[in-house]
């Protein structure tokens, strides 16, 4: 199973060197242990365009869809036999970045 794993920050680039290590260190687990599908940060929602091209004529709007302090500042894909070593790899994840994180299935 495919699981996304979204860190949650009021800024991007926010990592110290320590919290950097931890998360270096994290991925290389991942990736010993075949959980490892991909992992990026993301630039603040302040850089994104929301596109809506349901009608006739596409509305393009810059910034993000929804105004919020905290937002996904980068993420995991993972692989997991279930959702109960998906939930603890988002824990050691969490750990590593030294943030709140979200866990979510792919459908």
């Amino acid at each position: 199973m495919r699981f996304f794993i979204g860190v949650i920050d009021v800024s991007t680039g926010t990592a110290d060197v320590g919290e950097m290590a931890a998360i270096d260190a994290f991925n290389a687990s991942l990736r010993d242990a075949g959980h490892w599908v991909m992992a990026a940060g993301l630039a603040a929602p302040a850089e994104s365009t929301v596109i809506d091209a349901r009608g006739p004529e596409p509305v393009i709007r810059s910034g993000p869809v929804a105004d919020t302090a905290d937002y996904v500042a980068g993420f995991w894909i993972i692989e997991a036999t279930d959702r109960d070593a998906a939930l603890a790899l988002a824990t050691e994840g969490s750990r590593a970045c030294n943030r709140r994180v979200e866990l979510r299935p792919f459908l």
